[in-house]
């Protein structure tokens, strides 16, 4: 694909969703930016956890999580433009690319100890994963509407009108991690 990185479309093989040429290119540069700045490899995060919230027995890594809220945030999408039509349109190119990118800032919150561990690092105790998200996003030209998913696609969200595409990550985020949470708790 055009100008993408053999390594980030295997990675990311959802970015070939994105119609907008313009779109998939900045989205694949905020993940490169991402990569650049993170101490996690492509490796990383096909093995560490995607959150760390649910404990240490957790086995579901950061790519398995992150690519199913794009594959659910999508089919959800595609549902909602099928029965709402013109009454609740959804951007199909900007819920993919905000679900795409809805994580990415966690390669800035993440670091690993010295056991290979994933942990919250310094930068991590100070912004959490949306913030430096929407950071990484706007210095690649992401536009505000993708940028927004960002975000608000956590807690963050929550004291905000979130728009249509930004709900259905929120909840395809939410209903892939809640389960797990619980689970932990118990």
């Amino acid at each position: 694909m055009e100008n993408i990185k053999p390594e980030l479309l295997k990675l990311w093989p959802e970015l070939e969703w994105i119609e907008n040429t313009e779109l998939r290119l900045k989205t694949a540069k905020v993940w490169e930016s991402a990569l650049e700045k993170s101490v996690l490899t492509p490796g990383d995060l096909n093995r560490i956890p995607f959150t760390l919230l649910c404990g240490p027995d957790l086995k579901v890594t950061f790519m398995e999580h992150k690519r199913a809220v794009v594959h659910i945030a999508r089919d959800s999408g595609n549902k909602m433009n099928e029965f709402f039509g013109d009454e609740l349109p959804v951007d199909m190119d900007v819920l993919i690319a905000g679900a795409i990118l809805a994580d990415v800032g966690k390669l800035l919150e993440y670091v690993l100890d010295e056991n290979g561990k994933t942990i919250q690092g310094s930068y991590g105790k100070y912004l959490r994963h949306p913030f430096s998200g929407v950071s990484l996003a706007e210095s690649c030209g992401i536009p505000p509407e993708v940028s927004h998913i960002i975000a608000t696609h956590a807690g963050e969200g929550n004291m905000v009108n979130r728009s249509t595409e930004a709900y259905i990550v929120h909840h395809a985020d939410f209903m892939t991690f809640l389960p797990f949470k619980q689970r932990s708790q118990s």
